[in-house]
């Protein structure tokens, strides 16, 4: 009898927190064309020229910062999901876990899937909102291995579930929960991955997702307007990117007198070095420093039951 496979892509995480496995990692991740979407010549000087020979050290340091004893959080709360998501959908599903860039690697979690004997495969990018460096590079390197098979099996891809209602009711009940035990904050910032603002202009919807998502939490939670806000973080470069930027909002309510900042991410489905480092250590010193009192990481998703359930809910809707 044949099971339907389930292939979780996450982003991805290096093997170790040193500059050589930095080095590999971002060489992979910032090679790919749908993350920069330069001219490849151009691109190559800068990548090879400058960023991996600066990059990889300062990166290194900042993932030692949250590296646990059982390694890469990001690897660690993946694995945790896709044993969670297992059990949620039964005996007729097998899971397998995979990173668009680093280990698993795409190809090894379809590999797992084929040997599963599995002929119905969907492919859950845990990306809520639609990107084309996230999910549309995710669809390619799917497209990349499936190319190389005699037989190609029957494919979901889900490009996103920015506003799936078990979605949004998981992040409201994590946030409820998080105010019942250290009560309710001044502000609320809904915290996405930036991309380059030409991403946008091009026709990216990621804008738009990420707005109705924090919109619709917004709704569910009963906040008024003034209560909460969007914001962007993660840019790179000196091109402009999705604005606001969370540092810049975060000084701005600091200078204003903002006592309490909590900070949720809900683009992030794991918790990973741009929650756990660059939100909960350098965001957090950015508020305090700009006179804020108390600021707070709400976390992400993880392997929280609602969100395995709203998760099982994707897939068996495929």
């Amino acid at each position: 009898m044949y099971k339907t496979g389930v292939l979780l892509v996450n982003l991805g995480t290096p093997d170790a927190p040193t500059p050589a496995a930095l080095r590999r990692y971002l060489g992979e991740f910032l090679a790919d064309y749908r993350v920069t979407e330069m001219p490849r010549w151009l691109w190559w000087f800068i990548l090879h020229g400058i960023i991996l020979r600066i990059r990889p050290r300062r990166a290194a340091l900042k993932y030692q910062r949250i590296w646990t004893e059982t390694g890469s959080p990001l690897l660690s709360i993946s694995q945790a999901q896709a044993q969670a998501l297992s059990l949620s959908l039964g005996e007729d599903f097998t899971v397998a876990l995979a990173m668009r860039y680093g280990n698993p690697s795409i190809a090894a979690g379809l590999e797992k899937l084929r040997k599963a004997n599995t002929r119905n495969i969907v492919i859950l990018p845990l990306y809520p909102q639609y990107s084309g460096s996230t999910n549309g590079s995710t669809f390619d390197a799917v497209a990349d291995v499936l190319k190389t098979w005699r037989i190609v099996p029957d494919l979901r891809f889900i490009s996103h579930y920015y506003e799936q209602s078990a979605y949004i009711e998981a992040l409201a009940i994590q946030i409820k929960n998080y105010w019942a035990k250290h009560g309710i904050p001044d502000k609320l910032l809904f915290s996405f991955h930036g991309v380059p603002k030409r991403f946008v202009i091009a026709g990216d919807p990621y804008f738009d997702h990420c707005k109705k998502t924090a919109e619709l939490v917004a709704a569910e939670m009963n906040l008024t307007q003034n209560k909460w806000e969007l914001v962007f973080q993660s840019r790179f470069g000196r091109e402009e990117w999705l604005k606001p930027y969370t540092d810049h909002t975060l000084i701005a309510l600091g200078n204003a007198g903002v006592n309490r900042i909590d900070v949720i991410c809900p683009g992030f489905a794991a918790d990973c070095l741009e929650t756990l480092e660059e939100i909960n250590q350098e965001n957090r010193q950015i508020f305090l420093k700009a006179g804020g009192q108390v600021f707070n990481y709400i976390p992400a998703l993880n392997d929280n039951s609602e969100h395995i359930q709203a998760l099982a809910l994707l897939v068996k809707e495929r």
